[in-house]
């Protein structure tokens, strides 16, 4: 089985309303339920708004660290789901439940050096 990456795309701006987000957290929890119940889980997680993060780079051999996003950007990844697979297509598969519990983008994308098994 290989490792997909299903990020999340979420667009920048005001969150939906409480109610929407409580019925998008549902449909993930059974998504979540979906993928663990199959034996595909590996990792899932929502992630804090780009404003939050801290970027780590070298410049002239010195380790600088930045507040805030590395770019500015009209999307940004805001969560992840680490999924086993056995080919792309059932990767695309999960990705497209995922994008029916988020209602948003899901970028699916597998790890490099992985072969099948």
């Amino acid at each position: 089985m290989k490792h997909y990456l299903l990020s999340v795309i979420q667009p920048v701006g005001e969150p939906p309303a409480a109610d929407v987000l409580a019925e998008i957290g549902r449909s993930l929890d059974a998504f979540h339920d979906e993928l663990k119940a199959a034996g595909a889980w590996v990792f899932a997680g929502g992630l804090h708004s780009p404003e939050t993060a801290t970027v780590v780079r070298v410049e002239d051999g010195h380790v600088l660290m930045t507040d805030g996003p590395y770019t500015e950007s009209k999307e940004f990844l805001g969560g992840l789901c680490i999924v086993r697979a056995p080919d792309l297509d059932a990767a695309l598969a999960w990705g497209a439940k995922a994008t029916r519990a988020t209602t948003l983008p899901i970028e699916v994308r597998p790890f490099h050096g992985e072969t099948d098994s």
